[in-house]
Parts: structure tokens; sequence; C-alpha cells
């Protein structure tokens, strides 16, 4: 494996691992549902994508990227499909 592909695949790693860390300060610090909803789906979506592409590139073998590939996958059209079935759903409940 090449430095470069260490180096890059570190800098995605972490990259990711600090889009997850804002995500959950999103959801620490934001006032309402639908902003947190937001943060979370995001930020969780991309860092997912991010430390999934930066441990293809510390990968000695092609046949991690399957499953990497998949994962990510999985996560942002559940994360998105789940964000969305959340936020209609608060959408459609009456005002307290």
């Amino acid at each position: 494996m090449s430095l470069v592909a260490t180096l890059l695949g570190t800098a995605m790693i972490a990259a990711g691992v600090g889009f997850l860390l804002f995500a959950a300060l999103g959801l620490w610090r934001l006032p309402d549902t639908l902003s947190r909803l937001h943060a979370l789906t995001k930020a969780d979506t991309a860092g997912l994508a991010l430390v999934a592409l930066g441990a293809a590139c510390l990968s000695d073998t092609p046949a991690a990227l399957l499953p990497l590939g998949l994962c990510a996958l999985l996560v942002a059209v559940s994360g998105a499909t789940i964000g969305h079935l959340i936020a209609r759903r608060l959408m459609r409940r009456p005002a307290a």
C-alpha cells in the first residue's frame, strides 16, 4: 500500500469521524426535533460514507469494497427514509 493511499484513507476516516461528532453535537445543541433530525441524517450519511471510503483506501484487498459500499448505501437509503418518515409524522401531529 502506498503512502498516499494510507494518508488519504486516514484523512477520510478522520473527516468521517468529525462529521459523526458534529451530528452528535447537533443532537445535543439544536433546539427542535426537525433541526436535530436534519443534522443527524445529513452528517450521519456523509460521515459513514467518508469512513467507508477511508477504509477502502486502507484495505489491501478489493474484496472489501463490496461490503463497505453496501453498508454505506444501506445507511444512506435507510437514514433518508427513516428521517423522512419521522419528520412527516411530526408535521402531522396536532399542536399541543
